[in-house]
């Protein structure tokens, strides 16, 4: 193993290799894909250093752990969650110091889904399509981790970010705040489901995953019947599948889709979709595009 390296010791339910996505690509039918929390990932890179784009990991419900074959500068944002440097606590949201040997620990997250764990010079596997973001639904990019594994890590870029206190939204507990903008195919639903879309009743999907968050409530109801052919849809974009429960696209989203889409969730929104975990409320707010 390089000594610039990291060793997979518990690689957790599922985690991943994440940066900013690759974009740019969709009339290929890759899609964007990149960390689901971007906000947790750009402030993870900050505090250590990094350029926004270098890559981090993004673990779900029950952290990680790792080797590291050199001293290194990381931090651990997103989810809140203990965090260990060979068993001794370290700070959450700040940049923490490991000595060569250490084996540093993302613990289970106490509230929200997903932590991030950035590591100064960021994860520098080989990038497929510009980006080094695993995307689940198509197969790109790094596999995600397994026990044993080596992940390689860049040269350091700067010093580490200096804060006492950094803001961060917390997950959603009780209840997920939507906006939402109407189109492009609202007009495929009656007028009673658009008023049910904006009621609430709706609650996030154990089948919620980084594709999309999943509802379970109400059924919307069609003014038209049939699908449409296979159209872009972008990031946010919330489908309505034959069972007329809502499904907000996330970054592992397919680029076409034959369902009608009755609005777009914008995307400085998604974050606290991509904490919110399954029996949370789901309101969706419309707002003017």
């Amino acid at each position: 193993m390089p000594v610039n390296a990291l060793t997979v010791v518990r690689a957790g339910a599922l985690t991943t290799v994440q940066d900013l996505g690759r974009p740019g690509y969709a009339h290929l039918g890759v899609p964007r894909s990149g960390a689901l929390d971007e906000p947790a990932h750009r402030l993870a890179n900050r505090l250590v250093g990094n350029a926004a784009r270098c890559a981090t990991l993004e673990t779900t419900v029950n952290g990680c752990a790792l080797r590291t074959g050199a001293a290194v500068t990381f931090a651990v944002t997103g989810a809140p969650c203990p965090v260990r440097v060979d068993g001794r606590p370290g700070a959450w949201g700040a940049p923490v110091r490991a000595p060569a040997g250490a084996v540093v620990e993302v613990g289970p997250a106490s509230a929200g889904l997903r932590s991030y764990l950035a590591f100064a010079g960021g994860v520098a596997v080989p990038p497929v399509l510009g980006s080094r973001s695993r995307d689940l639904l198509s197969g790109l990019g790094p596999e995600p981790l397994v026990d044993g594994a080596s992940l390689p890590l860049g040269p350091v870029c700067g010093p580490p970010g200096a804060a006492d206190a950094v803001p961060c939204a917390a997950p959603p507990t009780a209840e997920l705040v939507l906006p939402l903008v109407p189109g492009p195919r609202d007009d495929w639903f009656t007028g009673d489901a658009l008023r049910t879309l904006a009621g609430g009743g709706f609650r996030v999907s154990p089948a919620s995953n980084r594709v999309g968050l999943r509802t379970e409530g109400p059924a919307l109801r069609r003014a038209r019947e049939g699908e449409l052919p296979s159209e872009g849809v972008v990031l946010g974009a919330v489908q309505v599948p034959p069972d007329g429960r809502p499904v907000v696209f996330l970054a592992d989203h397919p680029t076409t889709g034959g369902y009608p889409v009755v609005g777009v969730v914008p995307a400085p929104a998604l974050a606290g979709a991509a904490q919110a975990v399954p029996g949370v409320a789901v309101r969706f707010v419309p707002v003017r595009g």
